[in-house]
């Protein structure tokens, strides 16, 4: 696979099946600024380099979306834990429902662009379970933008065909893991005080969840 240099980006759509990617090239283009659509094991999720503030304002004018903060997606627990702080409760969640469709939103204890976090001081991580992606999150030592594949208030993507109708050419590139097995999000709950709040219902249901924690402190 021969992705296109830094200054082509955005001047054409490349889709490719995952079975013809080279992960360290993908991994060096996220770097280096570019935004890609990738299968998860929810819908298709948009992603860049976080840590990138011209590819984060990149990112939000594709999806038009406003001031809103944006998920990421990590390699495993113990990577997201030198990224926030876990209370008890966080870090039961985590180690019981990741890799998973649980997105957790915890205090930041590095500190993430304001677009990103819009200045809240908490993030939403969660760790994925799906091989690829999983594989490319390690290899990238770094978080991934983990916001779905679609305009804001369109319905979610779930085949590469869609986010290139949603998307087209925003895209520097598109992975085409096939059809996803949902077509729902992850759960957001926030973990970051002592309530546990339920942002988004998704895959996971709420009672489940409050369920595994009242198991723990039974």
């Amino acid at each position: 696979m021969t992705l296109a240099p830094s200054s082509q980006r955005g001047s054409g759509l490349r889709r490719l099946p995952l079975s013809e990617v080279k992960i360290e090239e993908v991994a060096e283009q996220i770097l280096s600024g570019s935004l890609i659509a990738y299968p998860t094991d929810t819908v298709y999720g948009l992603g860049c380099d976080p840590f990138n503030p011209a590819a984060v304002t990149r990112l939000k004018k594709a999806k038009r979306r406003g001031r809103k903060p944006l998920p990421l997606l990590v390699g495993s627990y113990e990577i997201a834990d030198r990224l926030a702080y876990f209370s008890p409760d966080a870090r039961l969640l985590g180690q019981t429902f990741w890799p998973g469709p649980l997105t957790l939103v915890v205090a930041e204890k590095v500190r993430f662009l304001d677009s990103i976090t819009c200045g809240s001081g908490v993030v939403g991580l969660r760790v994925p379970n799906h091989p690829f992606l999983l594989k490319l999150l390690l290899l990238l030592k770094t978080p991934l933008v983990g916001t779905s594949a679609n305009i804001s208030g369109a319905p979610s993507s779930t085949t590469a065909d869609e986010v290139e109708r949603q998307l087209g050419s925003e895209v520097d590139l598109i992975l085409d893991g096939g059809r996803s097995k949902t077509h729902r999000s992850s759960t957001v709950v926030d973990v970051s005080t002592q309530e546990l709040r339920l942002l988004r219902t998704g895959i996971i249901p709420f009672s489940k969840i409050k369920k595994t924690l009242h198991t723990q402190t039974a």
